[in-house]
């Protein structure tokens, strides 16, 4: 175990590292969750106007996902294993580039990261491969999201890591319940 977290300590202070103004003001604004409003509302009015009465279920199902995505990372995990973040670890201080602020004291899993992964599988597993580019567009946006949350120095790969499966599992739950439901309540299929 301390041989995993010493590789997560060396593989966040490699990836920490890539720092300049423009990164920077970057992953600042695609890590700040109230940004990304304007891209919700959109994708709900999209799936409102594209699959209508299904849409809802659609809805209803990823923020499931989401909130119990968040719910177990935060709630759950982030007080049991109470494993500090990156910029609350002593041992890094000298080594770490804190972008802005830092967060709660501690990292693991990543809400970011089992949040956007969330709803990106989810969506994966839910729509037609004629979505191919969409699906892909999702998938990148939760990497880059992730990924800021280790430029600004807030979380260890590992975090990311387990904050992306956690949300992965979890919409892959979600969307058998769709499908199940979507069976039994034909009504939405319409």
């Amino acid at each position: 175990m301390e041989t995993l977290e010493q590789l997560d300590k060396e593989l966040f202070l490699y990836l920490n590292d890539m720092q300049s103004p423009f990164w920077d003001a970057l992953m600042i604004f695609v890590s700040e969750k109230l940004v990304w409003i304007p891209f919700y509302l959109g994708l709900i009015l999209y799936l409102v106007w594209r699959y209508r009465k299904r849409s809802i279920l659609m809805i209803a199902m990823v923020l499931v996902a989401i909130g119990l995505s968040d719910f177990i990372a935060s709630g759950l995990f982030k007080p049991y294993f109470a494993r500090l973040r990156p910029c609350h670890d002593a041992s890094l201080s000298e080594f770490i580039n804190i972008v802005e602020g830092c967060g709660g004291q501690f990292g693991f899993m990543s809400s970011h990261a089992a949040n956007s992964f969330a709803l990106a599988v989810f969506f994966n597993l839910i729509l037609s491969d004629r979505y191919l580019y969409f699906k892909v567009i999702l998938v990148a946006w939760a990497v880059i999201v992730s990924y800021s949350r280790i430029y600004l120095g807030v979380h260890f790969p590992g975090d990311i890591i387990g904050g992306a499966l956690l949300g992965s599992f979890l919409a892959y739950v979600c969307s058998l319940g769709y499908t199940i439901l979507l069976n039994k309540y034909p009504t939405f299929a319409r």
